[in-house]
């Protein structure tokens, strides 16, 4: 059962031994004043985030958390990066900030939608095959392309699992998909897959060169369109489901090493990698 003390920790980014000073200081309020000193106190995750205030700032002691970032060109899905950006940085602030892991990555040159949950559970389910969560984008092309076909196969002999596709204007593609001089043709495409390079590969395939990028949509969540690049809002990761098929019946699998998303492997074992 999750304590006082340990919940304050994850929360605040401080150590068992700070907060154990804290809570004998009489510094940890709750909000109507009475003084919290048993740093073994529950803390139930059925009674929703708790609020406590330390030295007169009030904080909510979450459980769990989910969030969804406009992730803006020119930034990588890492907690670190010595040349670059990263989208882990534009999180600061949002609670259990150590804590939060990428839902699938966006490379440097894509922006979009960037999920990121504490939940490890949710975590798999969103990422496993099996679930096959549809991911949609909109995209900016170099010249026309030919239509995708069930017998389309990409480089590596892989038959990529394209749920729609739809050739559209650029006033139909959402705001926040660059707009960049040299884009002839725009599209807007459904996978329900995420391997390396996938979109960029697809179109490649069909002739054309992906000029721009972004992912606008995760099963049923959406980017606001007036969400700001770099941006970020709590979410409700289990409305990634709503309005989807089940998945199949079946043992639920561990999901392989390469299913993570802090996996560095080879092209082959980076199925996350969906828009890179």
């Amino acid at each position: 059962m999750p304590r006082l003390d340990a919940m304050i920790a994850r929360n605040l980014g401080l150590s068992r031994r700070q907060v154990t000073r804290l809570l004998r200081a009489g510094r940890v309020l709750d909000p109507g004043g009475m003084r919290l000193d048993d740093a073994r106190l529950p803390c139930l995750p059925s009674d929703g985030p708790r609020t406590v205030v330390v030295d007169g700032v009030e904080h909510l002691l979450h459980h769990r958390v989910s969030v969804l970032l406009h992730k803006p060109v020119g930034v990588v899905t890492a907690h670190e990066d010595a040349r670059h950006p990263t989208a882990y940085a534009l999180l600061r602030g949002a609670p259990l900030h150590r804590e939060l892991r990428a839902v699938g990555r966006l490379d440097l040159d894509t922006s979009g939608l960037l999920l990121w949950t504490t939940d490890g559970t949710l975590l798999h389910r969103l990422t496993h095959p099996r679930y096959a969560v549809p991911r949609e984008y909109h995209v900016g092309l170099a010249g026309p392309f030919c239509d995708p076909t069930p017998q389309l196969r990409l480089d590596d002999g892989h038959v990529p699992t394209i749920a729609a596709w739809r050739r559209a204007p650029l006033d139909e593609m959402h705001p926040a998909l660059r707009r960049s001089a040299t884009a002839r043709e725009h599209a807007s495409i459904t996978l329900t897959s995420g391997r390396f390079h996938e979109v960029r590969r697809i179109f490649a395939a069909l002739g054309t060169e992906v000029v721009d990028l972004c992912r606008v949509r995760y099963g049923s969540i959406e980017l606001p369109p007036e969400l700001p690049a770099g941006a970020h809002e709590a979410v409700d990761l289990h409305a990634v489901f709503r309005g989807l098929s089940p998945a199949p019946e079946g043992p639920e699998d561990e999901a392989p090493a390469s299913e993570s998303p802090e996996d560095e492997g080879s092209r082959s074992a980076r199925p996350e990698d969906e828009a890179s």
